[in-house]
């Protein structure tokens, strides 16, 4: 059976979701290192990647450079939203820590109304708010376990920056940059940024967290390109939602490498998310087509 367009997109958005949800399992298995170390490793892995993709497509190295401002700010936010992540990952349970890290398309919503002045309806406020409101059962300010209420809170700014990364992606992208070189620039950048503290407070790793760590940028990188490819096939619009399915990877993966289960809060707490990102599917769906 030969696949539609949509159909293929929402295979590789599906696939996607398991290899980011891969990518944290190795990087809680790579163990005690500090998150800017596994960053580094991270990092690197994807660099080749994009490196590749860009020889192979024989544009060359060209950018911009009147929109080398946006570059550095994407790049710089996407580093703080990956070492956030990071953290959050090795404190929290995965589910948990990926459940956060997906309020950035919320925080992009508001970041778009300010950077690209793209009005916010009521309807995407009020999703934004509900939105807000199921990430406080994750993050369970007063009432958190011991030692998890720093980490969610880590774990929400981790989406908040990236969903900042999100939007200047978007803006480069109306600008024509292309996407390989976005991923080499960010990959290069976050390397050089944090190499230094890598230098200086160099944790020592086995031959096992190593293997690890290279898993884990491998896993990136698939995640990175089937996204692409599912972004190529289909307009986010109609698949974005299919990336929700990573909490359902997450936390299945959690429970068979770490034991991990989620709490009756949690689990409200991904729903609502997750039920308000399905609702918002339809509804720009809906408005698409009243105006098409």
């Amino acid at each position: 059976m030969k696949l539609t367009s949509k159909q293929k997109a929402i295979l590789c958005i599906i696939c996607s979701a398991f290899f980011f949800a891969l990518m944290n399992v190795f990087v809680r298995l790579s163990g005690d290192l500090p998150s800017i170390q596994k960053s580094f490793f991270r990092n690197f892995v994807a660099f080749f990647f994009a490196l590749i993709m860009i020889v192979k497509s024989k544009e060359g190295f060209r950018i911009n450079h009147s929109n080398l401002g946006w570059y550095i700010g994407r790049s710089a936010f996407g580093t703080m939203g990956i070492l956030c992540n990071f953290y959050a990952v090795d404190h929290l349970l995965i589910s948990d820590a990926s459940i956060l890290n997906k309020l950035s398309p919320f925080f992009a919503i508001i970041f778009s109304f300010f950077l690209l002045k793209e009005k916010t309806t009521r309807i995407q406020a009020s999703a934004v708010a509900i939105a807000f409101c199921g990430a406080l059962l994750v993050v369970k300010p007063g009432f958190a376990v011991a030692g998890a209420f720093i980490p969610s809170l880590i774990g929400v700014l981790g989406g908040l920056c990236a969903g900042m990364a999100y939007t200047m992606v978007r803006i480069l992208g109306q600008k024509g940059e292309r996407g390989p070189m976005i991923v080499l620039f960010f990959s290069a950048f976050s390397c050089i940024v944090t190499l230094p503290f890598l230098i200086f407070d160099y944790h020592p790793m086995s031959a096992a967290q190593i293997l690890t760590l290279i898993c884990a940028g491998l896993a990136a990188a698939g995640g990175q390109f089937t996204i692409t490819a599912a972004y190529t096939h289909a307009p986010a619009k109609e698949v974005s939602v299919y990336d929700y399915t990573q909490i359902i990877f997450a936390a299945g993966l959690g429970f068979i490498f770490f034991a991990q289960i989620p709490d009756i809060l949690s689990v409200i707490g991904y729903c609502i998310i997750a039920g308000v990102a399905i609702a918002m599917f339809i509804y720009n769906n809906r408005s698409a087509s009243a105006n098409s």
